[in-house]
This record gives C-alpha cells, structure tokens and sequence, in this order.
C-alpha cells in the first residue's frame, strides 16, 4: 500500500461537537476521513479517557471528569490484565469508550484513498496519567514497559479494524506530550524516551505515525521509522525553517507530512485568508527546494489539514466547520494550481 498525498486533506481527531452525526458528516467530508473524538460530548470520548480503557491501576471518576491511578490498584489488576494479552477484542475502543468509532465502522469506507485511526500516545498517557503520589506514571520503571507494550497492542487491533474497511488505513499516535521530553522539568530524558519509542515502533504495524499540535525538537521526532507526521505549520512557521534538512530527510525516504495550515481558533481564523494561508505554506515549501527538494517529491508526500484541533471557542463548533471549508477548498485550489486533479 501507499500513503496518499497529493495535498488531500485529512485532520486530528479531537472535534468539539456534541452532536455525533454532525461530527461523523464533517470527518467524512475531508479526503482522508477519521473517527473523531468527542470529549464535549462525553468524558469516555476523551482521548486520555479512551487510551486508559482496561489499563490496570486507573481510578476513572465521570462526575468529576479526572483519570488518576494508584500503584496499588496496578498491582491489584495487573494479572487480570495479562490474561487478556491474546484476546484482540479486549485492546479495541469499546461502544461504551467511543459511540462515535463504532458508528464509523458502519460506513463503506473502501471507495477512500486512506481512512485513519489514532490513539493516545505512551508519551503523552504517562506524562498525563499521575499517581497516587502526582507523580506521572511514565517515570515509574516498573509501569512504563507495560504501559508501552500496552499501547502497542491497541494501536495494532485498531488498525487491523480499520483495513477491513479500507486496505490504506493508517494509525495516528498522538503525542502532545513529547514536547515536554526537552523539558529541564521532564524527568524523563531524551537518549531512555529515543530507546523507548524505538523499541514501541518496533512493536506496531504499519503504517504508523505521529501527530503533535505542538512543538518537539523535530530533528528527534522526524528521526523515528514512520509513514507519516502531522505538523502544525501555522503555529510553528518560524521554527520549522531550522528543521529542513530532517524535514528533507524524511520526505526523501517516502514519509509523508500532513501540513497543519488552517487555523481553527476564532481569532486567528477571521485575520487568514486563502491567499495569506497558501502564502505560507509555499514560502515554506520553497525553503525546502532551496535545499535541493524536489518539488514533486513533496507535493506527492503532502497532506492538509487544519492547523489544530480546537475545544476552546466560544462560538463551538461553528468556526471549525467554517476551518474545514476552508481547508477543502485550500487544497482544491492547490491541486488545480500544482494540476494534481
């Protein structure tokens, strides 16, 4: 199989709607379509929340909408969990952790150039997920392989549920957390989170890869064996620039990079136009074939999508409709201009 590119347009998974249909009709309107995840809608459709589904140890409380965990509980749990490591069904996102995934499932996906899937991170599930001392799982040394092995598991029974409906599905691994790898405060430093992560991808089918909002050391991030990486260029257009010669690299081994470009916070949104958007992603693009990427290369291993995903404007879901819009007419213009249609 091969990754789609071609500057089609897909997005991350995170939607603030309320209203599953609607959420499921826009997912289905991009080129590339996902299940979304619905936090607004129900704490289960968290994607923190749905990652933690069956992980021993996790204390989940509804009514006040925090995940905890405690070493105790772990212990307790963690035979009962090891005797389901062969059971397929028991790694897959329940009905009861996503309406939304299931409701995908029901659609005849196969006419699709790729679908995709995605799930939490190990990263960014234990820096998130803290005992019952606040200290994030990921720095425990008995918890963190289980946890990363763990994961795998999910990501690799999603996956296969997902080729049954279209043989180009992919996986997303979210990992807003990896940011903070860098960090003095981290705890957890980059020469153990390289070995770990290398050992995790050994351990996942592809295609696989990983999508951020934020802002990694990208030489570190685009350095691992993937398919894909979703990048948020309208944020990050300042930075990226440093980053060419392991953007390059990347593209010239077959990776395919979801451009993030259209904004989806109100502000930001309202000030860009398409002319301001394609602007920014061509000046970037050049800095590439100044370097000696050919343009071809690129655009054939390129994607679109929103910028971010957004829970936080007050309008709702409105403005990031009104991002998806115009995300698909961005690209339809681009794949007129660059006669990719």
């Amino acid at each position: 199989m091969s990754l789609p590119g071609n500057l089609m347009t897909t997005a991350m998974g995170v939607m603030p709607h309320t209203d599953v249909e609607e959420a499921i009709n826009l997912a289905l309107s991009l080129d590339i379509p996902f299940w979304p995840q619905l936090p607004i809608y129900s704490y289960y459709e968290d994607m923190y929340v749905q990652a933690a589904e069956h992980f021993p140890g996790i204390i989940l409380d509804l009514e006040k909408k925090t995940l905890r965990f405690t070493s105790e509980k772990f212990m307790a749990e963690l035979e009962e969990a090891l005797m389901h490591f062969e059971e397929p069904e028991y790694f897959d996102v329940s009905p009861q952790y996503s309406a939304v995934y299931h409701r995908f499932l029901e659609f005849d996906l196969q006419d699709r150039p790729a679908i995709r899937g995605q799930l939490e991170g190990p990263v960014s599930f234990g820096f998130y997920v803290k005992d019952e001392n606040d200290r994030p799982i990921l720095f425990d040394d008995m918890v963190r392989p289980f946890l990363y092995e763990f994961m795998a598991k999910r990501i690799n029974v999603q996956l296969a549920r997902l080729k049954e409906k279209n043989d180009n599905a992919f996986m997303f691994i979210d990992e807003p957390g990896m940011q903070f790898i860098f960090s003095a405060l981290s705890g957890y430093d980059d020469v153990l989170a390289k070995s770990d992560i290398e050992n995790f991808f050994s351990m996942i089918d592809r295609p696989r890869g990983i999508h951020l909002c934020g802002n990694p050391d990208w030489d570190f991030l685009l350095g691992f064996d993937m398919e894909i990486v979703s990048i948020d260029l309208y944020t990050n257009a300042k930075v990226l620039p440093l980053y060419k010669k392991a953007i390059i690299n990347f593209i010239e081994r077959g990776g395919v990079i979801v451009w993030g470009i259209v904004p989806t916070n109100i502000e930001p949104f309202q000030k860009e136009t398409h002319a301001t958007l394609t602007a920014l992603l061509e000046s970037t693009w050049q800095g590439l074939y100044d370097e000696g990427l050919d343009r071809e290369l690129l655009l054939s291993h390129s994607l679109l999508s929103p910028a971010t995903c957004c829970l936080v404007n007050p309008d709702k879901q409105h403005t990031v409709n009104l991002a998806f819009a115009s995300l698909r007419e961005l690209s339809h213009s681009l794949r007129e201009r660059y006669q990719l249609i």
